[in-house]
């Protein structure tokens, strides 16, 4: 089997905006039906409105990934849903010592546990069907760590990690997992939703990790990254078994993974990205 045929019933998480947002007009754009998920339903607007403009068969509906009740409610049709797409997020920056316990818990609940939520919400009625297919959207950085970042490559190694077991856990079932890992796309307002410590601005790490950041720009190639990249991504990994585990989309992101692959240790590829982001702070 390659590609699906026929009208798919899609659910996404995080759709008010991003990457989120562009999968959703995408895939309805395919002739697919797509139910957009957020917190607050009044942010889809936007998305509605494109939806509406363009005859295109969207709904919204409120879930909340960190509430079981909330999850469980938006997922209560699984069994009539193909295709779960777990979007939703949010990045912690800063040093990690500044991070307190309920800062990296509210990190792990929503970008970890949260698609925990969704996919215990939806493997029941599967398995007894035998079909469907779970997305999740990580990260470049839950394969390579990010200095200053270090809460949220923590979630999304764990998220790395869920999906590879339970690509093989869900195999005999006829369910497909895949994952998909961004780099840096700041066209979207992702950066919106950074969350930093108090004691974070005007450290000495908040400035050595101006200079990473600026000194991360080398990768970018000549023309920023397109969001939209990373919705036909998604888009290929719903409906196309032929894609793999796991897709990198970005300039950057495929740098990282193929300088990571090709170091024989970590202080070798250390050596290797300092050296190439010319960053010695």
């Amino acid at each position: 089997m390659s590609k699906i045929t026929g009208k798919l019933r899609i659910l996404i998480t995080g759709s008010n905006s991003g990457f989120g947002q562009l999968a959703s007009l995408s895939l309805a754009r395919l002739g697919h039906d797509v139910i957009a998920t957020m917190r607050d339903e009044s942010k889809g607007d936007a998305l509605m409105a494109s939806a509406g403009a363009e005859g295109l068969s969207i709904e919204t509906r409120p879930l909340d990934v960190c509430d079981r009740s909330s999850v469980e409610a938006a997922l209560a049709d699984a069994d009539e849903i193909d295709v779960l797409i777990n979007n939703a997020g949010f990045e912690v920056q800063g040093g990690l010592e500044m991070v307190d316990d309920a800062l990296m818990q509210s990190q792990l609940d929503t970008n970890v546990i949260g698609p925990l939520r969704t996919i215990r919400a939806v493997m029941p009625a599967w398995r007894k069907r035998g079909s469907g297919v779970i997305v999740n959207v990580g990260s470049a950085v839950g394969i390579v760590a990010s200095p200053y970042g270090g809460a949220y490559s923590a979630s999304k190694f764990a998220l790395e990690g869920m999906s590879e077991a339970l690509y093989m856990e869900a195999a005999p079932d006829g369910i497909r997992v895949h994952i998909i890992e961004p780099g840096r796309f700041s066209a979207t307002n992702f950066g919106n939703n950074i969350i930093r410590p108090e004691n974070w601005v005007g450290s000495q790490l908040e400035q050595r990790q101006i200079a990473f950041r600026e000194a991360l720009s080398n990768l970018d190639g000549s023309a920023p990254p397109d969001p939209q990249d990373v919705a036909y991504a998604i888009v290929k990994a719903a409906t196309d078994a032929s894609t793999p585990l796991r897709t990198l989309v970005g300039n950057d992101a495929l740098f990282l993974a193929q300088l990571r692959r090709a170091s024989d240790t970590y202080e070798a590829f250390e050596k290797a990205i300092r050296e190439r982001l010319n960053w010695y702070n």
